[in-house]
């Protein structure tokens, strides 16, 4: 007959097998939010991380807002560049002028 052996042991996961005394937490702080649907929570920070201004609502997935009423910072935005722009970073007009004249020099003694 068999011999009946059972392996002992837990699953992945599970509960730590250290001892939890002398253990010291970092120091933390809970950051609330606000949903624009109404929804409050809160989220825990260590103590000297960087806090986040905005969170995504864990109950909708809405952009939530700190309740202590710290604001985004606004970020400045570039003014797109056009092509305009960009060609006259590399040439002044007198270039961009005597360019012209040779490309229509060459057209025009195509055509002729």
């Amino acid at each position: 007959m068999a011999e009946n052996r059972a392996l002992k042991g837990s699953g992945l996961g599970a509960k730590s097998h250290a001892d939890p005394s002398g253990v010291e937490l970092a120091p933390r702080q809970e950051i609330g939010f606000d949903c624009p649907k109404g929804h409050h929570f809160g989220v825990v920070f260590a103590e000297e991380a960087e806090l986040p201004t905005e969170w995504e609502c864990p109950r909708c997935g809405e952009t939530a807002r700190r309740s202590d009423g710290v604001q985004p910072e606004v970020k400045e935005t570039k003014v797109p560049r056009t092509h305009w722009d960009m060609l006259r970073e590399r040439r002044s007009i007198e270039e961009l002028e005597d360019l012209l004249a040779e490309r229509l020099d060459q057209i025009r003694g195509e055509n002729h």
